[in-house]
């Protein structure tokens, strides 16, 4: 049976908003990148639409999440990382 480990302290709320915003200004670059000449034809609503349609669920349940794994697992490295002797 493996040990439970305690869970690592959630980042603080400006931290989560700067990877969330980091996660959706990227997202929408590529989404613009690789649909835009697609959707340029549609109106300005529609178009809105779509590309909110795939950048929300990306963002909210790969990019957000996978951020914030790696974040943890960068802390949790760094916290066991042992001390250099001099």
């Amino acid at each position: 049976m493996t040990p439970i480990r305690p869970a690592a302290p959630a980042p603080s709320v400006h931290l989560r908003a700067a990877f969330t915003w980091l996660a959706v200004y990227f997202m929408i670059m590529a989404t613009q990148i690789l649909l835009g000449p697609l959707l340029g034809a549609l109106s300005l609503p529609v178009r809105t639409l779509v590309v909110t349609g795939v950048v929300v669920p990306t963002v909210v349940y790969v990019l957000v999440p996978a951020i914030l794994r790696t974040y943890a697992a960068l802390r949790h490295r760094t916290r066991q990382a042992p001390a250099c002797p001099r």
